[in-house]
């Protein structure tokens, strides 16, 4: 009698467990699942073809680094005749053949995963890349004594050698896209316009060009926008790294790799101060370039002249200006202008643009 009711009692757990476990399947599958894009494995890249991507430790290395090394120099003498022609369109092509961004996606891989042997190779190509294309526009500027390679009389130049915290917004977005484009299959179609939007290769350039021509501060502002895309690849693709759940070696741990974040956030940082100082400077340069147009604008009306350029130079309140006016005679009255100068400026210069 006991060992009958015993059995009952099994019978009855047992039952109960398998309605529970069949409810529990049930609402697990009535529950809808909420979307993730780090378990998105339909167009996931497998970690391996990721390697193969960007890594350059492989048995055909010298096949990689042959292919490496002529894309980038042909991309750095296109780049370079590009701008000095002041030929966005030459430039554009340029960046689309450079691979520098590869060497970069690789240093960035590397540190997630903690691989320092292809950390450190990476790294040295990117080095020794930025190296080679300066040496090349540097080369480039030294055969043409003639040209004028300066941000005043050439809009490639001009565009590159004044970086701004715009530029790093617009750096970190790309770097973004880059990263996950490595990620994604469905994203990797993006990768030629994210070559030219975070621009690699043709900044390089520049510093050679403004170094042959001895402008050191358009040379060190060119460096600095390379720099400030070249961190922004490395801490984006860091961050999306994780959010796609990329493995990392186990021996290493998070701590290697959380070490270097803050090394690259310690960078951003580090670039950002001048970029917020340059933005400064050119929202206040501009600000005094519009008020002096206005105010010669004023002075020149009665006559029937018009400013045409007004340019102004300096920093941190301390500005002179030139404004170029035309029209036809006669001429406005200078003695007309205001006593003081206007807009904070310690110089005034007008020029006349006659008009017959």
């Amino acid at each position: 009698s006991v060992m009958s009711h015993n059995l009952e009692v099994d019978d009855g757990l047992a039952e109960t467990s398998v309605t529970e476990q069949q409810y529990g399947r049930e609402r697990e599958s009535s529950t809808p699942k909420k979307p993730s894009i780090a378990m998105d494995d339909k167009n996931r890249v497998s970690l391996d073809d990721m390697r193969d991507a960007v890594f350059f430790l492989f048995s055909d290395r010298n096949q990689r680094l042959s292919h490496f090394w002529t894309l980038l120099i042909l991309a750095a003498i296109i780049a370079t005749s590009g701008i000095a022609g002041d030929s966005a369109a030459t430039v554009i092509g340029a960046m689309i053949v450079a691979p520098l961004m590869t060497p970069i996606l690789g240093t960035m891989l590397a540190i997630v995963l903690g691989d320092e042997a292809n950390f450190l190779f990476s790294f040295f190509l990117v080095v020794t890349g930025a190296g080679a294309a300066i040496l090349i526009g540097y080369i480039y500027g030294l055969g043409s004594p003639d040209a004028a390679f300066s941000a005043d009389s050439n809009s490639q130049i001009a565009g590159r050698v004044n970086p701004r915290l715009t530029d790093l917004i617009g750096a970190l977005a790309t770097g973004a896209v880059g990263s996950v484009a490595l990620v994604r299959k469905d994203v990797a179609a993006t990768l030629p316009g994210v070559a030219i939007a975070i621009s690699l290769v043709p900044p390089l350039n520049v510093v050679g060009l403004a170094l042959s021509a001895g402008n050191v501060s358009d040379a060190m502002g060119a460096l600095l926008l390379f720099t400030t895309n070249f961190a922004s690849i490395l801490i984006m693709g860091v961050i999306v790294m994780f959010i796609y759940k990329v493995p990392q070696k186990v021996d290493h741990g998070n701590r290697k790799c959380c070490k270097a974040f803050l090394a690259l956030m310690v960078l951003l940082v580090i670039v950002a101060v001048p970029l917020g100082v340059t933005s400064v400077q050119i929202r206040d340069q501009l600000n005094v370039e519009s008020c002096v147009k206005s105010v010669v604008d004023a002075w020149a009306e009665p006559y029937r002249w018009n400013s045409a350029i007004a340019v102004a130079q300096g920093s941190y309140n301390t500005y002179s200006a030139t404004v170029t006016i035309a029209g036809a005679p006669p001429f406005p009255n200078q003695d007309d202008l205001p006593e003081t100068l206007p807009c904070n400026i310690d110089e005034l210069q007008i020029r006349f643009l006659s008009e017959k």
